[in-house]
């Protein structure tokens, strides 16, 4: 499995500390960036993008939860970005535009969907993505509760990979922990977004959590091979 932590989630007093040991043992920075106004929350920013990216060497995955995401795009390139990640809702009418500008600009490109938007909402433009994440939770907030039937959609996008020979990876954003990898594992997820629940509240020290967080995905691992 390969891991993003929420920097949202992250101890801001330990900036230097914790983004130095996670870029040793993630594979990706997972950085929500909120207007208040797409969701009811305020959070990270291009600038706080360039502040990880002075210490980090692992792709910067920056989650655009915001209204007019054309706003971003060029400053967070700008910052160091490595992944931009757009909700189709937001998108209106400029799909493809934004997906090739981004795309111009030498970044990944990646889609979220939201607990209520069917896959058929991006089928025209899926095959352009390098990576698509599901939001197991209502987007704007950490530590809420997860949505089971999201399992469903998870397994619809790994069939609908194979049947196309598309090569997305599938993300989950939202309640990943001991109490869901088993399923997320079974239902095709490749990386987990771990915030408050999967990693940074399993222990006060960070090395501490992410050996427990690795043990958790281990054994969760050996029971979806063996079930």
């Amino acid at each position: 499995m390969k891991i993003s932590p929420s920097l949202m989630c992250m101890d801001l007093l330990k900036f230097k500390e914790q983004i130095e040991f996670i870029d040793q043992h993630a594979d990706y920075f997972h950085i929500d960036i909120m207007d208040g106004h797409f969701v009811p929350n305020l959070t990270l920013s291009p600038f706080f993008v360039q502040q990880v990216k002075r210490v980090a060497t692992k792709p910067l995955d920056c989650h655009l939860m915001v209204t007019n995401p054309q706003d971003y795009i060029e400053p967070l390139v700008q910052s160091g970005a490595g992944f931009i990640t757009l909700h189709p809702e937001t998108l209106s009418g400029q799909a493809f535009r934004l997906i090739e500008k981004i795309q111009n600009l030498g970044v990944k490109i990646g889609l979220i969907l939201n607990p209520e938007s069917p896959i058929e909402m991006i089928k025209y433009y899926i095959h352009k993505v390098d990576k698509i994440t599901v939001m197991t939770v209502d987007p704007g907030f950490a530590g809420q509760s997860f949505v089971p039937e999201m399992l469903d959609k998870i397994k619809q996008l790994k069939i609908y990979r194979e049947e196309n020979k598309l090569n997305y990876e599938i993300e989950i954003d939202g309640s990943c922990n001991k109490n869901t990898y088993k399923q997320l594992i079974e239902a095709g997820a490749d990386v987990f977004i771990v915030g408050s629940s999967g990693l940074f509240n399993n222990a006060p020290v960070l090395e501490d959590a992410w050996s427990i967080m690795k043990d958790q995905i281990i054994v969760a691992k050996n029971e979806a091979h063996h079930a």
